[in-house]
């Protein structure tokens, strides 16, 4: 075999951690289970456990250093017929039950990693993991921005309510553990992916909330207030006097909700929608008015 050093790709000055944490890089990427029926890797998994197996105990890498013993652990001059320890896959039976065993590196949280679920201990089971299940949930627009609860049917008939989050986008997916095809510890998982519904009026923007709320050439001329829609019904805001198409009301803390602060707002752009038909007191009206009163609003853009 070759320098256990060099099998795990480590200079002799490193310390007890850094061994350890190139063993386990090495030990995800090369483990039999990970790579089924690769004799090659196999092999290579062997020299590295059997590398680290030496390097992690102190007395054993001392005499190494010392040139007591070979890179097997095996005493100098006998041979390898002496030595005082042996690999694993030396020691008779299931050669790969033990990989790790003493060392400190712990073999079924490294599998856990690969199939989701922690490996069985010696003779567990080592059946493939189960597919997931993707499902689509149609939510409507305000329970996406509130949060809240829905129930869903998997395939196999079972019922289950999946939780919400506030702020809830579209696209989102919820991933429910073990509730995919398989059963037990190999269990696939069921994706919830979120599709959320268009509101009738309101929009969003990160936590935000937009709404166009039209407004009447009385409203806007004489001030009013009005109801608009919110994501938790409708609310009274106050149009100022003289509002133009584009003034902006501003509704703190009616947007989103966030639990660790006060959330989102809500913004409200006033349009000023004319009758239509145009009644003709109205027309005739403003016709007196405009010969009156020279108004030309394009003058405080300097256009004019």
């Amino acid at each position: 075999m070759r320098n256990p050093y060099e099998i795990l790709g480590v200079t002799k000055s490193a310390s007890a951690d850094e061994i350890k944490s190139a063993y386990r890089k090495l030990a995800k990427k090369l483990h039999p289970d990970v790579n089924p029926g690769r004799k090659d890797i196999e092999q290579k998994f062997k020299d590295v456990t059997a590398a680290y197996d030496l390097l992690s105990d102190t007395a054993k890498r001392a005499r190494f250093d010392r040139g007591e013993v070979d890179a097997q652990g095996n005493e100098r001059g006998f041979g390898g017929s002496g030595g005082q320890w042996r690999t694993h896959s030396q020691a008779g039976g299931d050669p790969f039950a033990q990989y790790g065993g003493g060392s400190g590196i712990n073999m079924e949280e490294i599998l856990s990693e690969f199939f989701g679920a922690a490996r069985g201990k010696r003779g567990g089971s080592n059946k493939p993991r189960g597919a997931d299940v993707t499902y689509s949930l149609a939510v409507p627009f305000t329970e996406a921005c509130l949060g809240g609860k829905r129930r869903v049917t998997l395939t196999s008939g079972k019922t289950i309510d999946v939780t919400l989050p506030p702020g809830t986008n579209e696209g989102d997916k919820l991933r429910l553990r073990g509730q995919g095809e398989g059963s037990g510890n190999n269990a696939g998982d069921a994706i919830i992916e979120i599709h959320v519904e268009p509101h009738a009026f309101l929009t969003r923007k990160d936590n935000d909330i937009h709404l166009d709320a039209p407004i009447s050439l009385p409203e806007a001329v004489l001030g009013a207030s009005i109801k608009v829609p919110t994501l938790d019904g409708s609310v009274a805001v106050k149009v100022p006097k003289g509002a133009n198409s584009g003034t902006v009301l501003r509704l703190k803390g009616k947007g989103i909700p966030n639990g660790k602060s006060a959330g989102g707002d809500m913004f409200v752009k006033l349009t000023v929608m004319m009758p239509d038909p145009l009644p003709t007191d109205l027309t005739e009206w403003v016709e007196k008015w405009g010969k009156k009163n020279a108004y030309d609003p394009r003058k405080k853009l300097g256009w004019n």
